[in-house]
């Protein structure tokens, strides 16, 4: 038996486990973390992410589940620049959050949160 191929976005074990926390904080285990980019940011696209239900998961969207059944949702758009990236996080005071790690990027700006192509 073939093991499945890995998610086409990387979740480290912090980013899973803070993650984990933020979905249990807004209301519960159910929550898929959508994930996505949209026009916009210092450098022409910006990341975003948001809990929503999974009734809200389109046909054409992918789902990638991790450990424990914690599920990201990304539209097929989206996936096209962020295939490859590895999302981390830092708990450290300064300089801390979450950081995109987008193998697909050309450059991004100071703060990490959005990128160009």
């Amino acid at each position: 038996m073939t093991a499945p191929p890995p998610p086409a976005i990387t979740l480290s074990d912090a980013a899973l486990s803070h993650l984990k926390k933020l979905r249990s904080d807004s209301g519960g285990d159910k929550l898929l973390l959508r994930m996505g980019v949209k026009s916009g940011g210092c450098s022409g696209m910006s990341y975003f992410m948001d809990f929503e239900q999974e009734e809200n998961v389109k046909p054409d969207d992918s789902v990638m589940e991790y450990q424990d059944g914690f599920k990201l949702v990304c539209d097929a758009k989206s996936l096209l620049y962020l295939f490859g990236l590895r999302l981390d996080y830092s708990g450290e005071l300064i300089g801390g959050g979450f950081k995109f790690e987008n193998p697909n990027s050309e450059a991004s700006c100071g703060c990490g949160k959005s990128f160009s192509i």
